[in-house]
């Protein structure tokens, strides 16, 4: 019998490639999203890769009594992804409670659930954001770099959700967490039938650059060109977005099958190389043939100047590794953005 898995925010980037992976795993798979960033229609980008179509409700996490419902209707769910969050660092300083309201009690609703409906483990979507800027002895960040003070209440949220999940933890609570610090995940899935679609004026760096060269965008700007890095423009950690997605379906099955594990494990999840703004953007304009329309900008508030991870942790012991190069996983996003163009949504 295939075990089921409930994905909140599973129509959104991650959590609809984590879907397709879980599925391709054996597991079945429900859906909870609220649709507030994402479009139902990824269900049907889901389906035709997989063949499979999860089954969904659209249900806001932080309402308890409409989680609780979910679980009464699939009593069978024996594990948690949790993607659903709000997660513009720029929009987190301007409603600061709105992401505190969101990203802790969507989490705290699933934990209070998890012990009365059998449900075993939980894998939590946090961020390299909690090492903030690393100093040079701690490059690349390993799971044991200090975390410190978050530069929004994006990142702050981010932190708070990793002690509450410690906290029941350690009370005793008959759960299992891995909690995955992501570094920068891009691309699509290689099939363009699912891949990031950002609302309004792209945040991230990669819509950024593909909207640019589609000429949605006039211009891109690369923000800082004297950090100290070698070609002066911030440095971060790329990974491509099936890989991460790869990375759950590890630790949803160590957390399921392997009774070894402790409660409660970290993973920082990164190809371990350190890729500048500029790199990526000569490396989309090698291997795309397309010249994009950029300027250097000043330094924007609240970047970090460089980090990368070590990932060694996850190669050892969740037994998984980032396969995917840039140049390749640049093409994905390039072929989504087209295929959007195709559709005429963007």
């Amino acid at each position: 019998m295939k075990k089921t898995i409930l994905v909140t925010g599973g129509t959104g980037f991650i959590g609809s490639h984590t879907t397709v992976e879980l599925q391709q795993a054996g597991y079945d798979v429900v859906i909870v999203d609220n649709l507030s960033n994402s479009n139902v229609q990824v269900l049907d980008g889901i389906e035709q890769i997989t063949g499979q179509r999860p089954a969904f409700e659209q249900v806001d996490c932080c309402n308890l009594p409409d989680m609780e419902k979910v679980f009464e209707k699939y009593p069978g769910i024996c594990g948690i992804i949790h993607f659903a969050a709000s997660k513009a660092v720029g929009e987190s300083v301007e409603k600061p409670l709105l992401y505190y309201r969101n990203n802790l009690t969507s989490l705290l609703n699933l934990l209070e659930l998890m012990p009365k409906y059998n449900v075993k483990g939980i894998i939590f979507s946090s961020s390299c954001t909690v090492y903030g800027q690393p100093t040079a002895e701690n490059l690349p960040v390993t799971e044991n770099s200090p975390i410190q003070k978050a530069l929004s209440p994006y990142g702050n949220t981010k932190q708070i959700n990793e002690e509450i999940i410690s906290d029941y933890i350690y009370s005793g609570a008959p759960v299992k967490s891995i909690i995955l610090r992501y570094f920068n995940p891009i691309g699509a899935h290689p099939s363009a039938l699912i891949g990031e679609l950002p609302n309004g004026v792209p945040m991230n760096l990669i819509p950024f650059v593909t909207q640019t060269a589609m000429g949605i965008r006039e211009q891109l700007k690369i923000f800082g060109d004297d950090y100290d890095t070698p070609d002066g423009t911030c440095m971060r950690d790329y990974i491509y977005v099936v890989d991460l997605a790869k990375a759950h379906v590890k630790a949803m099955e160590r957390i399921l099958n392997d009774s070894s594990s402790e409660a409660l494990e970290y993973f920082n999840i990164g190809t371990g190389n350190g890729v500048s703004t500029l790199e990526v953007v000569e490396s989309f304009e090698r291997v795309t043939g397309v010249k994009l329309n950029w300027t250097y900008a000043p330094r924007r508030e609240g970047d970090i100047e460089k980090i990368w991870a070590n990932p060694d942790r996850a190669n050892n012991v969740l037994g998984w590794k980032a396969e995917a190069g840039l140049d390749e996983t640049l093409l994905t996003a390039w072929k989504w953005q087209q295929r959007l163009r195709e559709k005429g949504i963007q």
